[in-house]
């Protein structure tokens, strides 16, 4: 199934080759694919996943490796943000 996976920030050099506008990309994940096995594959640091929403809706990390992706689905990752 296809889902858009962006990742915003220093997470964007873990997104495969075909990213497009440099924070997404449209990828091939199994069905029953979660948001944690979507984490896993692309290597992302668990403790970076800080901020994840699943069509703009905000997933708790607990939920994560439960919550099934279903074809279209877009998920965004955010890095924790520290400013001054």
């Amino acid at each position: 199934m296809r889902v858009t996976l962006k990742l915003f920030a220093s997470l964007a050099s873990y997104l495969p080759p075909n990213k497009k506008n440099g924070i997404e990309a449209d990828v091939v994940v199994s069905d029953g694919s979660t948001i944690g096995d979507m984490i896993s594959l692309y290597g992302i640091p668990s403790k970076s996943a800080h901020l994840v929403m699943v069509n703009g809706v905000y997933i708790k990390p607990d939920q994560r490796d439960r919550h099934v992706l279903k074809e279209n689905d877009a998920l965004a990752i955010c890095p924790p943000v520290a400013g001054g």
